[in-house]
């Protein structure tokens, strides 16, 4: 049995002491001095409900991209956008994208739909009994919704989904959720929902609060179909001279590299058909305080091009389940809440805003990675910009 511990303050676990006794005790026990993890400027007060057992801090370069033309219905104007990374080349390709398409006239973003969704299970004796009560769901809706309502202020209960296997009803309980991403916001309306169902269903039934079907923290077909987070466009219309005067190809070659590459995505069974939505996304999610591992969701990409009759080049991006949130969770703390400020995204009512800066962001860098494969001139960017060792 080993005496190793964690050092921890039932009362003060932020306090001064108590960080310091962590920091010596992996002094103690290893060759890390924690010269770095062990400076920062934030306040240890601040992190409650954030991270337990603090330590210190991971410094991630930030640099920043842009300026990004945003013709939104939520962001309009020019951006720069915070990205961090240790890749090099990422800043400079999403830079480089985006000085396309502000020449172009800017990127056009809309929001198309907006939820979350919490996916509890019932099980019954028999497949009738699971019909019976997916149809008292629907005729008891508003009590349902008027007791999930009870546990927020900013949640609300939109939609109750059904759908039946066996003697088992699988359900999404879709929310608007304010500014915030809202897991844990309908983790507990839902179970304040699923109480009052079990209380007042007339006959006998047994629930899990999730049964998977939410799909959380992983990518899935069912949540690109029916959205979870933010469901958002990025398009844009490219005249031909410019992505050939800017990017060194031409619309024709870029359009039949595009069509290979749904083919690739289609044989790989990839939860997108784009070039690498998950680079700017991870990237902005670390500058502003995202829960990273959304971005198992959050990367799934619809890439939809066309070359038009006068060789221009339209291009869109759909993110069908992108999951941000501009206040609460790790938004408020230092670095992350200056970085929401650089696109005055931080706080109340931005949510939107920040979801069509990302999808603009996400094109302009699918564009730029695209057209560097074709011009072949991807391998030699990494080279000259993405080594640091001889």
């Amino acid at each position: 049995m080993t005496d190793l511990r964690i050092p921890r303050d039932r009362d003060a676990d932020y306090s001064a002491a108590a960080i310091k006794a962590r920091q010596e005790l992996v002094r103690s026990r290893t060759d890390s001095t924690l010269e770095h993890v062990g400076s920062y400027s934030l306040d240890p007060a601040a992190l409650p409900g954030n991270i337990e057992n603090f330590l210190g801090v991971a410094q991630v370069p930030i640099g920043l991209a842009g300026p990004l033309l945003v013709n939104g219905e939520h962001a309009q104007g020019e951006f720069l956008v915070p990205l961090a990374t240790t890749e090099g080349t990422l800043v400079a390709s999403y830079s480089r994208g985006m000085k396309l398409c502000r020449e172009a006239g800017g990127i056009t973003t809309t929001v198309l739909d907006d939820k979350m969704q919490r996916a509890p299970v019932f099980s019954f004796d028999s497949a009738r009994e699971a019909r019976t009560f997916a149809a008292w769901l629907d005729e008891n809706f508003e009590p349902i919704a008027a007791a999930a309502q009870t546990t927020t202020t900013s949640g609300k209960l939109v939609e109750i989904q059904k759908f039946s296997v066996s003697k088992l009803l699988y359900t999404r309980f879709n929310y608007t959720t304010g500014d915030a991403a809202g897991q844990n916001m309908t983790g507990k309306a839902t179970f304040a929902a699923c109480a009052w169902i079990k209380q007042n269903y007339p006959g006998e039934l047994h629930f899990l609060l999730e049964g998977q079907f939410a799909t959380d923290k992983k990518t899935s077909v069912v949540n690109m179909l029916h959205t979870r987070g933010k469901r958002v466009v990025a398009e844009i219309t490219l005249p031909a001279a410019l992505v050939e005067e800017q990017m060194h190809v031409s619309t024709d070659k870029l359009y039949a590299a595009r069509m290979r590459g749904q083919l690739g995505a289609i044989m790989s069974v990839t939860n997108n058909n784009g070039n690498h939505s998950a680079n700017g996304i991870t990237a902005i999610f670390i500058a502003t305080g995202q829960d990273v591992a959304n971005v198992a969701e959050s990367s799934a990409l619809y890439g939809f091009s066309e070359l038009l009759p006068n060789g221009d080049f339209y291009a869109s991006v759909t993110l069908p389940s992108l999951i941000i949130a501009t206040y609460g969770g790790g938004t408020g703390l230092a670095t992350q809440r200056e970085c929401l400020e650089i696109m005055d995204c931080y706080g109340s009512g931005k949510v939107r805003k920040l979801a069509e800066i990302i999808a603009a962001t996400v094109l302009a860098g699918e564009l730029s990675l695209g057209s560097a494969v074709v011009a072949e001139e991807w391998v030699q960017a990494h080279d000259d910009l993405g080594r640091n060792r001889p």
